[in-house]
């Protein structure tokens, strides 16, 4: 099916969705879809129109699906305003956070505002990281953004691919990356590795407590948008999946959170129904890599603690990391 096609279907199918599950489309993509409605079937008029560099293509070009929004649609942030704990009034203690630490310095990354970005590129301390969000597939990742073509600024396509956001470079290459491949898929730079950082996915009162000293995204961000809700809380509330993803697995819920592990020879699910609803910490390995897994029944929140050097992780719904990784064993105590 081409890209054209699958656009029109695309938009079709999240109108159908929103009406079938009584959730509305968020208003910043209706303005989009509104404002842009002639321009993207343009756009999307084949591989040679899209507005990338597909050449090189390490995923196939039929199964790549337009989110609806074109691209930029849904703007990533760069350098964005940082503020105190204090000034955040915005964020409420239940409220998740994307936590990264570089050498003496901390900072959360609200999915309030992530929601509505997906990619914030910053620097903290002296070093560059891309931190993002898919809310179509729950998944939080932070990479580094120095890669062997330079450092990297992303930006989302407006592309999904297994119902995950492709984030575009453009740094000049055009080129597409999978966020849950956390690889380039087309341009100069596929088959390129990101290097994926340490951080967790927890809530703000939670991040609090362990860096009391965090600073965290400003609400001020330059765009009009209200962060104080979720366009997705629709979506979260009921099982089907808006965009389709294979393989597919039935051995967990779809929309099951969790957490991925992984290095260069093994990958493992952790869902958040091994804990059976007890805040407890496993230990497990990778061949001689050990991590350690905490859940929190409290916030329903799971994050790796302690990992050996070489261990890599990801939060995500079950069938994201599935579609990505078929090959990964599903493991609990």
């Amino acid at each position: 099916m081409g890209i054209q096609s699958s656009y029109v279907r695309s938009v079709l199918l999240f109108s159908a969705l929103a009406v079938a599950v009584s959730w509305s489309i968020p208003r910043h993509v209706q303005r989009i879809l509104q404002a842009q409605s002639i321009v993207p079937l343009v756009q999307f008029s084949g591989p040679g129109g899209v507005g990338f560099d597909l050449s090189q293509a390490t995923i196939p070009v039929g199964e790549i699906q337009s989110g609806g929004p074109p691209k930029n649609g849904i703007p990533a942030l760069t350098n964005p305003t940082l503020v105190s704990p204090a000034e955040a009034s915005y964020l409420g203690p239940s409220d998740r956070v994307v936590g990264v630490v570089s050498g003496s310095e901390s900072r959360a990354y609200p999915l309030a505002i992530l929601n509505y970005h997906e990619i914030i590129n910053d620097r903290i301390g002296q070093l560059p990281i891309a931190v993002t969000y898919c809310p179509l597939c729950d998944s939080a990742v932070v990479f580094d953004r120095r890669t062997p073509l330079g450092e990297r600024e992303f930006g989302v396509s407006g592309l999904l691919y297994n119902s995950n956001v492709l984030m575009y470079d453009g740094s000049n290459t055009e080129s597409l990356w999978s966020q849950v491949k956390g690889e380039g898929v087309s341009g100069p730079g596929a088959r390129i590795k990101l290097t994926v950082l340490p951080m967790e996915l927890t809530t703000w009162a939670a991040w609090q407590a362990r860096h009391p000293n965090t600073t965290v995204i400003s609400s001020e961000t330059g765009h009009r948008r209200n962060y104080r809700t979720s366009p997705y809380a629709g979506y979260f509330q009921q099982p089907n999946l808006m965009f389709p993803a294979k393989p597919i697995s039935n051995a967990l819920p779809q929309k099951e959170r969790m957490i991925g592990v992984w290095d260069d020879t093994a990958a493992l699910a952790i869902p958040v129904s091994a804990f059976a609803g007890k805040s407890t910490q496993i230990e497990k390995s990778l061949g001689s890599k050990k991590f350690v897994v905490a859940f929190d029944a409290n916030d329903q929140t799971i994050r790796v603690v302690e990992a050996d050097a070489g261990v890599q992780w990801m939060n995500a719904f079950w069938f994201a990391w599935y579609a990505f990784r078929p090959e990964t064993e599903i493991t609990g105590r």
